[in-house]
């Protein structure tokens, strides 16, 4: 599929089927998300790969929405903030690194036929306990993994500005 045509496909997904997912697929996905640029090519990332059903309720509880409680699995997104490269301000760009990846899961993840969401507002403390992270790492994001349940599910309509209300040619 051409990239234009897989973003404009992509959607939040938020029903999903009781169906494991195969790990042919998220080894996909991940090396998709491994091979991300980052800045001086730090590659400060680390995944969390979750299929153990009471660590999921766990990271479920961090983020408290009925829609993420039978999630086949989860990859959570983390920076190592002692690996990531920061410019001469202190500006540190793993967060930038970080969403680098994690955008390439969820491209991945649809490309391989499963349906995703970003979540970013969820429980720091409780993730952190949930998946033991160490203090140089954050999590930045959590992706459900799974095949889409379409009967509940229904693309929303993206409303995008337009091109010209985004852009300065110069």
């Amino acid at each position: 599929m051409k990239l234009l045509k897989l973003i404009e496909n992509r959607y939040s997904v938020r029903n999903y089927l009781p169906k494991a997912v195969e790990d042919e697929k998220l080894n996909y996905i991940l090396e998709c998300a491994r091979l991300a640029p980052s800045a001086c090519n730090k590659q400060p990332w680390f995944f969390y790969v979750v299929t153990d059903e009471n660590t999921k309720k766990a990271i479920a509880g961090s983020y408290d929405r009925p829609w993420v409680q039978n999630v086949p699995v989860f990859i959570v997104v983390c920076k190592d903030s002692e690996a990531s490269w920061k410019r001469a301000d202190g500006k540190d760009s793993g967060d930038i690194d970080a969403a680098i990846t994690a955008e390439h899961i969820c491209l991945a993840a649809d490309e391989t036929g499963l349906g995703t969401c970003w979540i970013c507002n969820f429980d720091l403390e409780r993730l952190t306990k949930a998946l033991a992270i160490p203090a140089n790492m954050e999590a930045i994001a959590i992706f459900p993994i799974g095949y889409v349940d379409e009967e509940k599910s229904k693309k929303p309509q993206k409303n995008r500005k337009a091109l010209d209300e985004i852009t300065k040619w110069i």
